[in-house]
């Protein structure tokens, strides 16, 4: 989710009646800080996709900051009423973007590996709006900002609870127009009957989305696994090529050869529905297969 979104849950929370003088912070703060990695944007694309939503969004990082947010505001209420306060905002974090098809490595450093309930879009303007309507009739009706709290991030949990449920319909649904051997489905922007998905069948993986409410499968393109090519065995050498396929979920790679030189393409099929060259890793190659150039592109 975007920081945006997990600053309004961090007020949301403060809302079902938590006091103290320093407990808005602690809960904005804690629901942001996972997001502190932003920072390494600076040092590119490549560098961003490798180190955002790693240490600071795992399980560690989860017992070590509620515990320094504790002992820096034990003067305003308590070390373990802060430390508490600071736990729930930063899980609140972690478990939201857990449900984003980006994928949060939840176990780091324990664990590399990128996990994802693949329900929501990177931004969800639902959730969004849910909490800012929180916050903004808690400013409103002074006497209830408790229970329009706990009303909102309800229906939250049964928004996600309504997205699990059409993610596995929309599977479902799929497997009766394609016959395929993997299915996997994805959130579209905005989207809760219409999904993404991209399936594989035999050396033919085919993307599209499917429309529940209109019960059809709309294919968007068809790509072919060919046996695997020298060149994109060797574009994996590169540092660019390796953070990209830790990431994706779904790669493929498309091999282009002429006027001296050989263009390798990965793309991550599952935001494949997003126009331009997004989400795409390109390593270009000499007529004597040494890497020249290797580039990310979000």
């Amino acid at each position: 989710m975007d920081p945006v979104t997990h600053a309004l849950s961090g007020m949301v929370f403060r809302q079902l009646g938590f006091r103290g003088k320093a407990a808005l912070f602690v809960l904005v703060f804690s629901a942001v800080a996972p997001d502190f990695d932003y920072i390494t944007r600076l040092w590119g694309a490549a560098a961003f996709l490798k180190y955002h939503r790693g240490i600071t969004h795992g399980v560690v990082a989860l017992g070590v900051f509620p515990l320094a947010m504790g002992f820096l505001f034990r003067k305003s209420g308590g070390f373990f009423y802060n430390a508490s306060l600071s736990f729930l905002g930063y899980s609140s974090h972690l478990l939201l973007d857990l449900t984003n098809q980006y994928g949060t490595r939840i176990l780091a450093p324990l664990d590399g590996n990128r996990y994802s309930l693949d329900l929501t879009f990177i931004i969800d303007p639902y959730i969004t709006l849910g909490l800012l309507l929180a916050v903004l009739l808690g400013k409103v009706s002074r006497r209830r900002p408790a229970l329009i709290a706990a009303c909102a991030l309800l229906s939250i949990t049964f928004y996600l609870g309504g997205k699990y449920y059409m993610q596995g319909e929309a599977r479902q649904f799929l497997k009766t127009k394609m016959d395929a051997h993997t299915y996997k489905v994805y959130p579209l922007p905005n989207g809760f009957f219409r999904w993404w998905f991209v399936v594989r069948s035999g050396d033919e993986v085919t993307t599209g989305f499917v429309d529940l409410f209109l019960k059809k499968a709309c294919v968007h393109e068809k790509y072919r696994v060919h046996p695997v090519d020298p060149a994109a065995i060797e574009s994996k050498k590169s540092r660019v090529v390796q953070r990209f396929l830790a990431f994706a979920g779904t790669p493929h790679a498309e091999v282009k050869r002429g006027a001296g030189k050989t263009v390798v393409t990965w793309r991550e099929l599952s935001y494949s529905f997003l126009p331009g060259e997004r989400f795409v890793a390109e390593v270009v190659m000499d007529a004597k297969g040494e890497i020249i150039r290797a580039e990310f592109r979000m």
